[in-house]
């Protein structure tokens, strides 16, 4: 009895001792935590400092983390474990390792990302630039992000023997594998390729104003294999990216949002045209949605019973250009009917006897 009582107590005296060196290397990666994030926030809080305080924010939790458990790490060869314990917690930690790596990454990207976005303002009435930095960006962040993650998950399996050995077969017939893959993978391979040139060459940007298939709409979210239009009604059209590299579309925003409107009438040839006119210009002024730049009214032909007048305005964007187009054609109409009911289309007939 008390052989085993002295073995027990030896066993109990082990284990404590274990854990309260894990635990004191714990505090100890706490201790360079709080040290290390201390002098880290009074240099972003300077003004004059590089370090940006929302990326020191937002590394407070993988870091403290990291730091634990980078610390216990360090002391699993001298812990008093069977060797077969050891291999596994080692594992177990060179895993949570690699995950709390890739988190650090993740989050320094996106926080990267999110700095660099805020000094531009996207909503902006004249944004071609920051709306160009934006969608470069997204893009280069998916594609990291996709690569990290990829590069993350291949480190994990790779740490398994039956894996590593699996990846060595696969690797020794690279060449066929890599044929099939090819051809089994180009319209998937030519996509994102199609998502990389429209990153780079930019035919289409965040907020861009296009028209395609017959939608009007503004440009959503753009990913490395489909974009999202939203159309004016509020539904999302879903079209993959390498439409916009194979199909002709209008995009009323790439260089400039103004844009002219045009508002068409029929009338009848008794139709006095300068005061249609001078009331075209009334209504401009007096409209909120005029940008005072361009207007014009003009008889671009003539039929058989009509005269076609064109109205010419401009706006700051395509949204003020439809209001302002709706708005002048109704209150022309309006003009006609009150004042001049008799040169509205009509039809006239001659009687001979």
């Amino acid at each position: 009895m008390n052989v085993v009582a002295s073995f027990l107590q030896t066993k109990w005296d082990g284990n404590l001792r274990t854990c309260g060196m894990v635990l004191a290397a714990v505090m100890i990666g706490m201790l360079i935590y709080w040290v290390l994030f201390s002098v880290l926030s009074r240099i972003a809080n300077r003004d004059d400092s590089l370090l940006n305080a929302i990326l020191v924010d937002r590394m407070r939790a993988p870091a403290r983390m990291l730091l634990s458990l980078f610390a216990v790490i360090l002391l699993l060869p001298s812990l008093t474990i069977s060797a077969e314990m050891l291999d596994f917690v080692q594992h177990i930690f060179n895993i949570s390792l690699i995950v709390l790596i890739t988190w650090v990454v993740i989050t320094i990207t996106i926080t990267s990302r999110d700095i660099i976005i805020r000094r531009y303002d996207i909503d902006a009435k004249e944004s071609f630039k920051a709306r160009a930095v934006y969608t470069q960006l997204t893009m280069a962040i998916k594609v990291i992000l996709v690569i990290v993650v990829i590069i993350a998950l291949a480190s994990i399996l790779m740490s398994f023997d039956k894996i590593r050995s699996i990846g060595v077969s696969i690797l020794a017939s690279a060449g066929i594998m890599g044929i099939i893959v090819g051809f089994a993978a180009q319209r998937t391979l030519a996509t994102l390729l199609a998502g990389l040139q429209i990153a780079i060459t930019q035919p289409i940007k965040i907020n861009d104003v296009v028209i395609m298939e017959g939608e009007w709409g503004t440009i959503e979210e753009i990913t490395l294999t489909y974009v999202v239009v939203k159309i004016w009604d509020l539904r999302r059209m879903i079209v993959p990216v390498t439409y916009f590299l194979e199909k002709s579309f209008q995009n009323w925003s790439r260089s400039s949002t103004n844009i002219l409107g045009t508002v068409f009438l029929y009338v009848d040839y008794m139709a006095p045209v300068e005061e249609i006119r001078q009331k075209l210009l009334g209504i401009l002024q007096a409209s909120k949605t005029w940008d005072k730049d361009v207007w014009g009214l003009q008889v671009t032909n003539s039929g058989e019973h009509v005269l076609e007048l064109r109205a010419l305005m401009s706006a700051v964007d395509a949204p003020n250009s439809w209001k302002l187009r709706c708005e002048v054609r109704e209150k022309l109409v309006a003009f006609l009917k009150e004042i001049y009911p008799e040169c509205l289309p009509r039809t006239r007939t001659e009687l001979i006897r």
